[in-house]
């Protein structure tokens, strides 16, 4: 397949695309990949995963802060949301425990202030009612059964 036949194909039937792919890969065929689109697609994954685990992080942080500062309406709802987005991180990080061990430390002060500023909008409770460094451990964030 010649590199033009190939871009047409990832650009006209993806998954026809992707079955052929893993079929050169499994057969070793590396010389017919197309390597632009492949890569392409890899760091496309990464950066999912990312932005996967940002949002969930923020939505997380978000209701910790609602269920402390804001007890008197704490729901059940509530109560849901940190449990599933819980769960969910903890998906992430059992497929890729590099983004709990390398990047969640480089990106955890920025989306807690994201999710401090979400808080603060959701509740119209002042910005200065959330700290500005995040009240919880990060032990604490993911353990199932933490709720401030």
């Amino acid at each position: 397949m010649q590199s033009e036949s190939k871009a047409t194909l990832y650009n006209t039937d993806y998954q026809l695309w992707i079955d052929a792919t893993l079929q050169q890969l499994h057969n070793k065929e590396f010389h017919q990949l197309d390597l632009v689109h492949l890569i392409e697609e890899i760091e496309t994954m990464g950066k999912s995963d990312k932005r996967e685990l940002q949002n969930r992080l923020i939505i997380l942080l978000m209701y910790l802060l609602k269920w402390k500062y804001q007890s008197e309406k704490q729901s059940y709802s509530w109560l849901s949301t940190i449990d599933e987005q819980r769960r969910q991180i903890l998906l992430i990080f059992e497929d890729s425990p590099s983004l709990e061990k390398n990047y969640l430390a480089t990106v955890f002060d920025k989306y807690y202030q994201l999710a401090r500023k979400s808080a603060c909008r959701e509740t119209q409770l002042a910005i200065d009612t959330f700290p500005e460094i995040c009240p919880f451990s990060q032990s604490e964030i993911f353990d199932i059964d933490f709720y401030p």
